[in-house]
């Protein structure tokens, strides 16, 4: 069974940076795609970035030139960098393996504030 755990979330103020990490196990990482997902208060939950297991990335129009995907595959682990962050980011940030029906993390709570 696959286990997400994010990390790396907190305060920060506005045009502030984080970089968020997710541990990944219970299957062959380097096989497969994964994603960064978030969801806002009282939003759905949206797919931000993914990066296939050939290390091609993929980002949602509102955090080009900001986020930054990147993955270790001898680490199992898949990171997200977060520059010039807005309160607009602020929200719970998953990663998943980009599969139908894998699971989710418990997310890390990013809030942007000043």
């Amino acid at each position: 069974q696959v286990q997400l755990v994010e990390s790396g979330g907190g305060l920060v103020q506005p045009g502030g940076s984080l970089r968020l990490s997710c541990a990944v196990s219970g299957i062959i990482f380097s096989l497969h795609d994964m994603g960064w997902y978030r969801q806002a208060p009282g939003k759905q939950r949206e797919l931000v970035a993914s990066i296939s297991r050939f290390g091609d990335t993929n980002y949602v129009d509102s955090v080009k030139g900001r986020f930054t995907i990147s993955r270790d595959n001898a680490k199992n682990t898949v990171y997200l960098r977060m520059n010039s962050l807005t309160p607009e980011d602020t929200a719970v940030y998953y990663c998943k393996v980009l599969l139908v029906g894998s699971s989710w993390g418990r997310g890390t709570q990013v809030t942007v504030s000043s």
